[in-house]
């Protein structure tokens, strides 16, 4: 189908997916991501594509596969598409998908006997929350959780930073800390908490053993209550005078720990 700027409806939708206001979708953009989002088995509800794309055969190949599973396809000029994209260099695509949901028993389910899980609490900055989604799936981690107050991971632009690691991990999203906390106590999970006040070094930490490792905020981390829950608190040892990473670097170092135990 070929739309104009007269027919709105479709444009219309993929700027409130893209702006979050229809939280039921997700808004994936670019042919990589496109394409990753057709293997994970998403639902696809919509694909719009420029004029110009279907002019490459990298592009074709992709959108003809599109069209055979997506409730609705639609060709547009390069102009509405650059009204719709999230980027400053748009890419030609945009495709608009049902969001996975993931509720408790679900995500328990999709565990192994030895799970390696990373919380992400009140991680406000998307850019981070994609980074370390895209470290989790190259560490081997088996779920991520994200509580109230975390950059939605289903976010364009956190799904841009995850490439792709979004629709493969499973992903428990919006649960109230104190609730993970237990969930993970009654799973017989060890909490591990990164904290640059703590005693002991990741080091001397035994990842091997179940272990959900907790992220806390960039600009404070985690408070003295939320590290007091958990069983440990570990810290990355820091030279000079420098206070923290950041936090996307941290999970990439602690997971890497996890991953060489292991």
């Amino acid at each position: 189908m070929k739309i104009t700027s007269r027919d709105n409806s479709l444009l219309s939708r993929a700027r409130a997916v893209r702006d979050g206001k229809a939280p039921e979708s997700i808004f994936v953009e670019g042919l990589r991501l496109c394409e990753e989002a057709l293997r994970s088995g998403l639902r696809i509800e919509t694909v719009i594509y420029s004029e110009r794309l279907v002019r490459k055969d990298r592009a074709l190949g992709l959108i003809r596969e599109l069209e055979q599973v997506a409730e609705k396809t639609a060709s547009v000029s390069e102009k509405l598409l650059d009204s719709i994209s999230y980027t400053k260099t748009p890419q030609g695509i945009v495709l608009l998908a049902s969001r996975p949901f993931v509720d408790a028993d679900q995500f328990s389910a999709r565990q192994g006997a030895t799970p390696l899980l990373v919380i992400l609490h009140r991680i406000n900055n998307p850019v981070n929350v994609g980074a370390i989604l895209r470290t989790a799936e190259a560490a081997g981690v088996t779920g991520v959780i994200t509580t109230v107050g975390t950059a939605d991971p289903f976010s364009p632009k956190a799904l841009r930073g995850a490439m792709g690691a979004t629709f493969r991990l499973p992903t428990w999203s919006g649960v109230d800390y104190q609730h993970v906390i237990e969930w993970a106590r009654q799973h017989r999970i060890q909490i591990a908490c990164a904290d640059v006040h703590a005693s002991r070094s990741f080091t001397e930490i035994d990842f091997s053993l179940p272990t959900a490792i907790v992220m806390g905020a960039e600009s404070e981390g985690l408070s003295a209550e939320e590290v007091a829950v958990a069983d440990i608190a570990v810290k990355i040892p820091m030279k000079g005078s420098t206070e923290s990473l950041n936090v996307a670097v941290a999970a990439g170092i602690l997971l890497y720990e996890a991953a060489r135990q292991r």
